[in-house]
C-alpha cells in the first residue's frame, strides 16, 4: 500500500503548489478588477476591502466616455505593427534559413540577437532625433515603425528557426516543378509556417499594444495616442482616479488575454520550433 500512496501524495502536493503559485500570479489581476469596482471615496480605507462590497461602474463609464479613441488608436498601431513585422521578418527568416547567404549570414544572425538587447529607451531617443528631422513626431505610423523595430528581430529569429526545420525535399520539389524562389516562399513555405506566423503576429501585436516608452517619447502631443497614454492621463499631481485607471487597464487587457487564449497552442509550437532536430 505504501508504494501506491507516495505517488498520489506527491501529485497532490504538486497540484497544491501549482494552485498556490497560480493564485499569487493572478492576485494583481484580481486586485485590478477589485479596485476598478471600488468607489473613489473608499480608495483610502485601511485595511482595504478584499471584495467590492458596494461596487460602482463609474470607472467603466469613464472608459466608454474617454478611452475609446485611445483603444482604436492602439488597435490601429498594433495591426500595422503586425503587418509591417510580417512583411519584413518572414522573407528575412526564409532568406537566412533556406537561401543560406555565403557572406554575412552568421553576422546577420548575431545582429538580430544583439538588436533585442538594446534598451527601449535608447532606441526611443534615437528615433526621436530621426523623427524630428523627418517630421514624423506625433504620428501613428511613426509608432508603427518604432514598434516594428522591436518585433522584426524577434520575428526573423522565429521564422529562421521554424523554416530551417522544413524538409529540403519539399523545397526541391517545388523548384523542380518550376516554382521560382518567391513562388516557393509564398505558396509552399508560408502555408507550412502557420505556427510561426501566429506566434510572431501575437507577440508583435502585444508589444505594440502595451508600449509606453515609444508612445510617450514619440507621440505625446499627437491627436491619435494609444491606450497606454490614455491611462497615464488619469494620473496627476492632485488627481488620481484609481477606479478609472484600473477599469481602463481591465478593458485594455481583454484583447491581449483573448488573443493569448485563442492562439496558445500555435504559440507553443512556434516558440519551440527548431529546438529539436530530426
Amino acid at each position: 500500500m505504501t508504494p501506491l500512496r507516495r505517488p498520489a501524495t506527491r501529485s497532490g502536493a504538486r497540484t497544491a503548489l501549482g494552485l498556490l503559485l497560480t493564485a499569487v500570479m493572478l492576485l494583481p489581476v484580481y486586485w485590478m478588477l477589485n479596485v476598478s469596482l471600488t468607489p473613489q471615496q473608499d480608495m483610502r480605507k485601511s485595511p482595504p476591502d478584499l471584495l467590492p462590497l458596494s461596487p460602482t461602474f463609474e470607472g467603466y463609464r469613464a472608459v466608454l466616455d474617454d478611452q475609446l479613441p485611445y483603444l482604436g488608436t492602439s488597435l490601429l498601431i498594433g495591426t500595422g505593427t503586425v503587418i509591417l513585422t510580417l512583411l519584413v521578418a518572414a522573407p528575412a527568416g526564409f532568406a537566412i534559413a533556406r537561401l543560406r547567404p555565403r557572406r554575412g549570414g552568421g553576422f546577420l544572425g548575431l545582429a538580430l540577437l544583439v538588436a533585442q538587447m538594446i534598451p527601449g529607451i535608447v532606441m526611443a531617443m534615437g528615433f526621436y532625433g530621426i523623427f524630428l528631422d523627418l517630421g514624423m513626431l506625433n504620428t501613428w505610423w511613426g509608432l508603427i515603425i518604432a514598434d516594428s523595430s522591436l518585433a522584426v528581430p524577434f520575428g526573423a529569429m522565429i521564422f529562421t528557426a521554424f523554416m530551417s526545420g522544413i524538409p529540403g525535399e519539399i523545397i526541391s520539389a517545388a523548384r523542380i516543378d518550376g516554382a521560382t524562389t518567391w513562388r516557393t516562399f509564398v505558396s509552399v513555405v508560408l502555408p507550412m509556417s502557420r505556427n510561426a506566423l501566429v506566434t510572431v503576429s501575437l507577440f508583435s501585436f502585444l508589444w505594440a499594444w502595451s508600449d509606453f516608452v515609444f508612445a510617450n517619447t514619440l507621440d505625446s502631443g499627437g491627436d491619435m495616442r494609444p491606450i497606454t497614454l490614455g491611462i497615464y492621463h488619469y494620473i496627476g499631481n492632485n488627481n488620481q482616479e484609481w477606479n478609472a485607471i484600473m477599469a481602463t487597464a481591465v478593458v485594455a487587457s481583454l484583447p491581449a488575454a483573448f488573443l493569448l487564449v485563442l492562439a496558445q497552442r500555435y504559440v507553443a509550437a512556434g516558440v519551440t520550433a527548431g529546438a529539436v532536430k530530426d
